[in-house]
């Protein structure tokens, strides 16, 4: 049964409360709760007077939070040597539910729980196993909800002591960085930092080292401008932070329980030889990566977990700026060898699994490209023309009169494309006609007179005249511009420029026929060595680009032209299989076949043309 629905049920008594006169035992109690400088004696305390509150409580516990999900006996009533196992059932829901609960237990006792929260965190729980029924039970967790309340001032300390603590690491670590940051050179703010750090813990030496790529080497040693490096000293430093590399993990000696396990070999070599009762060390990461390791040598007190806490987070914030200063030191031989590094790091290491699963498919996609083959073709631009083009021209000087056709257009043979204004030739054919009857007059007449002399002259010039008429009518009758054959007019549009002079010969209009195709490529001259007549392939052009059309070449052009800023050849192809829907002027890109290659070699070709005309322009 739980509070909630105890509370609510129709007629619960209300509870009543008893009225005692303090003893001096509870006196001593709460004496100790108000006086209480350890946490466990101030838990023991405040469970005690919750047990005494409240009547015939058997045993009491007290759980509160000690990592991330785990809860441990903090106090037990009346003795911690009671056995309250049958009661985690009971705070467990609790902890579960966050509301108090209550429960049958063993032997006919009843077991209340009540979730302890704190700014809506579970931190605990606390349990009574009661001989109670009824209202009692509600009286029970009724003082156990306000008693909780007592537990948030341990609660709130507690979070005060680690803010503190957190703020005091972070101030030194910041403070230590500072120091590095003073200084441009590795050398010198590594023997700032080890003096500072020595300075502030009392230490006899404090060293820095940098991790190598077989074991560490020592970089500054505190209050020391430089050192000999093969001192045996020296080699039991470097073999001290060896130990903190292999193990990545700080060393300590004497140990704390939570480095117990750690291997300290090297390290009680090191105080042996130095003299020092105490040794840390402690590792530098930069990242995911340990750059290197701080050894503290120290005779006295011994480093207890929070001084740990502190160095730990000095490490944190030193590497970063250490690994930056040793960087920047280093020549381009020594970045490249260190990018080496961090790559085969990232991917051989035992992290970074997306980057080990891309480049197992980037190596399974190169092996596929090296032994997959596939169809190499030449790709060029390509237009479409007429296989016979033709071009109607202005047959003399003239005017342009009416203009019915234009480019697109399809003509049917001997239709007008154009026409010229006649109007002057028309008089010039009267004039020739009537000088021509004119003529014809004198010449019956000197028939008429036998003046035979006269008569020739006179039909000599009948005969004259006659020739203009005939060239003045021809010239009428290719007024008419017509066009030569079905087809389709490639260019030509006169219906803009009507009344416009045109001059003898001009081209008017190109006519192609409907029946007679060819491609005209455009191919670049790093592929005419691939091209060869009788080669085929595909055109796609662009306004049928979901339709390819099979063409084969006819003509090579060993001329080469300049567009577009490199040299071109011309190649014409005939299309194989004309389609209806093809007309002159349309263009895309065709593709020739060639053979098949390997891909890489398709893919690669041109870069490896470039680089082989780039090496041979540039070198000697």
């Amino acid at each position: 049964m739980s509070f909630a629905e105890d509370i609510g049920r129709p007629g619960a008594a209300e509870p009543k409360l008893r009225l005692v006169a303090q003893t001096d035992g509870e006196a001593a109690l709460w004496a100790s709760f108000a006086g209480a400088k350890q946490a466990s004696e101030f838990c023991n305390a405040w469970l005690a007077i919750q047990c005494r509150n409240v009547p015939d409580v058997q045993a009491g516990l007290l759980l509160l939070q000690e990592g991330r999900g785990r809860f441990t006996p903090a106090a037990i009533w009346p003795d911690r040597a009671r056995d309250v196992t049958h009661l985690a059932k009971t705070a467990q829901q609790a902890l579960a539910e966050k509301r108090g609960v209550v429960l049958a237990g063993r032997d006919g006792a009843s077991e209340v729980a009540y979730p302890l929260e704190l700014d809506g965190a579970v931190h605990g729980a606390v349990v009574l196993e009661v001989r109670a029924t009824g209202a009692a039970l509600q009286a029970a967790l009724r003082q156990l909800h306000w008693g909780a309340g007592w537990l948030e001032t341990l609660f709130r300390r507690r979070q005060a002591s680690m803010d503190a603590e957190q703020l005091r690491r972070t101030a030194i670590a910041l403070d230590v960085a500072a120091v590095a940051g003073e200084h441009a050179r590795l050398h010198a703010a590594a023997v700032a930092v080890a003096t500072d750090l020595a300075t502030r813990l009392n230490c006899r030496r404090v060293c820095l080292g940098l991790a190598k790529h077989r074991g560490a080497r020592l970089v500054a040693v505190s209050h020391t401008a430089w050192f000999e490096e093969k001192a045996q000293t020296v080699a039991a430093i470097e073999a001290a932070m060896e130990e903190v590399l292999d193990q990545d993990a700080a060393v300590l000696l004497p140990a704390l329980p939570e480095t117990a396990r750690r291997i300290a070999v090297a390290a009680t070599e090191l105080g042996r030889l130095s003299g020092a009762t105490t040794v840390a060390s402690i590792p530098l990461t930069a990242g995911p990566r340990t750059i290197g390791v701080l050894t503290f040598e120290r005779e006295g007190e011994a480093f207890d977990a929070t001084t740990l806490r502190m160095l730990e987070a000095v490490g944190h914030a030193l590497g970063p700026l250490i690994v930056a200063k040793a960087e920047g030191e280093k020549l381009v031989t020594g970045r490249i060898a260190t990018m080496a590094g961090d790559a085969l790091r990232a991917v051989f290491g035992p992290r970074r699994p997306a980057l080990k699963l891309a480049l197992a498919a980037a190596l399974a996609l190169g092996a596929w490209l090296a032994v997959a083959t596939g169809e190499f073709r030449v790709a060029a631009k390509a237009a479409i023309e007429g296989s016979v083009q033709r071009a109607a021209v202005a047959p003399f000087e003239g005017f342009v009169a009416t203009a019915p056709a234009r480019a697109g257009d399809v003509v049917e043979e001997g239709q007008v494309l154009a026409t010229l204004d006649d109007r002057e030739l028309k008089l010039e054919a009267a004039r020739w006609r009537a000088e021509r009857e004119q003529q014809l007059l004198r010449y019956q007449e000197a028939l008429g007179k036998q003046d035979r002399a006269q008569a020739r002259m006179l039909a000599a010039q009948v005969r004259q005249t006659e020739a203009q008429l005939a060239l003045v009518e021809g010239k009428l009758a290719r007024a008419q511009v017509r066009a030569p054959f079905r087809g389709i007019v490639v260019s030509g549009d006169l219906s803009q420029q009507l009344g416009a002079p045109v001059e003898t010969g001009k081209v008017l209009f190109e006519i192609a026929p409907l029946d007679g195709f060819r491609v005209v490529l455009q191919v670049d001259e790093r592929d005419m060595r691939y091209v060869a007549e009788g080669q085929g392939g595909e055109l796609v052009l662009t306004g049928l680009s979901g339709q390819s059309f099979p063409v084969a070449i006819s003509k090579v052009t060993p001329v080469a032209n300049a567009q577009d800023g490199r040299n071109v050849f011309r190649v014409e192809a005939a299309v194989t299989d004309p389609a209806a829907r093809l007309r002159p002027g349309m263009e895309g890109v065709a593709k020739l076949s060639v053979e098949d290659r390997s891909l890489v070699w398709i893919w690669t070709r041109s870069l490896v043309d470039w680089v082989r005309m780039s090496l041979w322009t540039w070198l000697p």
